[in-house]
């Protein structure tokens, strides 16, 4: 299955179906989640508890749907892991544009 079975995802069978299926709707849930925040000026640091939640759920459904293990720790920080890069991007990217459409003048300045 590659050298990351194992490690990034169970090595079985359907491992790596599952690690992609649940990590997609986990990713698309964090995105919401982090533009949602962004949206309502709440600081990034709220994105983290957010994300602890949201990762405890993500492992849930592995466990209830494909009966992998409920209490690895391994595969909890790797879930956390892609969920936090997933909410502080949109957080981001979601921020500046908020940014740029309250503060226009600061965007496409000219230095020098």
């Amino acid at each position: 299955m590659g050298r990351f079975a194992g490690f990034i995802w169970p090595d079985t069978p359907y491992g790596l179906f599952v690690f992609l299926l649940l990590t997609l709707l986990g990713v698309m849930a964090a995105v919401a989640t982090g533009r949602a925040l962004a949206s309502v000026w709440d600081p990034m640091w709220r994105i983290v508890p957010a994300m602890i939640l949201l990762a405890c759920g993500v492992r849930f459904l592995h466990f209830a749907l494909f009966q992998e293990k409920l209490l690895s720790l391994h595969y909890y920080l790797i879930a956390l892991a892609i969920l936090l890069l997933a909410s502080g991007g949109s957080y981001a990217w979601k921020r500046a544009a908020q940014m740029a459409r309250q503060y226009p003048w600061t965007v496409g300045k000219k230095i020098g």
